[in-house]
């Protein structure tokens, strides 16, 4: 009889922590974030421009004004998809998560655990078990690059 075994992929713990950080800072920017580039231009520009096969006409605002709803409509979806994702969190993991990185004003570690009556252990223990079921709820863990080599 055979023996069958399963090879799962080992997730690269620091990769997979470092990726979460990034979402949730993401997540923070996104939050006060309005890009230049998406803003109608202000002065003119003159320019000779051949008329499209359907004669329909964009002007700079109304293409702006359609960036910028896509931008909102994307924007929307990942902050919605991180929420989401939190609320799947206990509720202490959450209040980690929430208050280091989802609050308008950015607090330390140091601060968080001092407020939530926890040890600096504890703290820690707790903050990385929310961020790697956080990347497992957003699935975005990063897992280990295995090379297989025949014998």
């Amino acid at each position: 009889m055979k023996q069958i075994t399963l090879n799962l992929p080992q997730i690269d713990e620091e990769a997979t922590k470092s990726k979460v950080e990034q979402l949730l800072n993401q997540y923070r920017l996104y939050l006060l974030q309005v890009p230049d580039d998406f803003l109608p231009k202000v002065t003119p520009t003159y320019s000779i421009v051949q008329p499209s096969i359907t004669n329909e006409f964009h002007s700079s605002t109304e293409e702006a004004a359609l960036k910028r709803l896509d931008w909102e409509v994307q924007r929307n979806k990942f902050l919605e998809r991180i929420q989401r994702a939190v609320n799947r969190l206990t509720q202490r993991e959450r209040q980690i998560i929430v208050m280091l990185y989802m609050k308008e004003e950015e607090m330390y570690d140091y601060e968080i655990y001092s407020e939530m009556g926890l040890s600096q252990r504890s703290y820690y223990r707790v903050k990385v078990k929310a961020l790697y079921r956080l990347a497992f709820a957003l699935r975005e863990e990063v897992y280990k690059k295995v090379l297989l080599v025949k014998n």
